[in-house]
């Protein structure tokens, strides 16, 4: 009869250990994922987890890429305008939900992660009718964009932390820009009552809108303005 170490030993699996490392990783970010705690998140020692997983670093890979295949789960039904929107904004949503996906997407986990983006992305392009010879540079700025502005809207909201009150700060910040030198930050002070009623995600989007003009501009025929 086998022991019951061993027994829990054969029921972990790497897909077992990775939804564990999601759930630690959303609970006390990078810094928490330690063999230690993953353990005792599973109830077995890190011997079993070593048989599944070589390191931390790939481990935090498999589970940005996790998250990330989550995301682009399922085929697109709508245009292609319309589909890389989805796609964006499904990406800056699962990155805002799960803030250390943005530091995941690092050389550990490109060769997995970030082609599965950049494919998805890429067909999109490629259905807008961009021409071959476009492909790479439009698909890498679109991936650019999204990645960027998700991770930074990420870092944004470590920064302030779960116990500030977003609207709050961005009022402070806001009046902080309506007090500056007239002379010296005239554009600044003119924009600061829009920073402070901006929608992240709306804002996000508009920039989504921004670039895919831009490809209907400089790649004329592709049904983007």
């Amino acid at each position: 009869m086998s022991s019951p170490s061993r027994r829990r030993t054969e029921a972990l699996s790497r897909e077992r250990i990775v939804d564990a490392a999601v759930a630690l990783l959303d609970e006390a970010g990078e810094g928490g994922l330690t063999f230690r705690a993953l353990s005792q998140a599973l109830a077995t020692g890190p011997g079993a987890i070593y048989h599944h997983v070589a390191n931390k670093e790939e481990l935090l890979a498999a589970a940005t890429d996790a998250v990330v295949a989550g995301t682009l789960a399922g085929e697109p039904e709508g245009s292609p305008r319309d589909n890389v929107r989805a796609l964006a904004l499904g990406l800056f949503d699962a990155i805002d939900e799960h803030p250390w996906v943005a530091g995941g997407l690092t050389a550990s986990s490109w060769q997995a992660t970030s082609p599965r983006i950049f494919e998805r992305v890429g067909r999109q392009v490629r259905d807008l009718g961009v021409p071959q010879d476009r492909w790479f540079t439009v698909t890498s700025v679109l991936m650019q964009y999204i990645l960027g502005a998700a991770a930074q809207n990420a870092a944004n909201a470590r920064i302030l932390g779960p116990d500030v009150d977003r609207d709050e700060f961005l009022g402070a910040v806001s009046t902080t820009w309506e007090e500056l030198d007239a002379d010296e930050y005239s554009f600044t002070r003119t924009v600061a009552d829009q920073m402070r009623s901006h929608d992240d995600r709306e804002q996000f989007l508009e920039g989504i809108d921004l670039v895919l003009a831009g490809i209907g501009t400089t790649v004329p025929g592709t049904g983007t303005t």
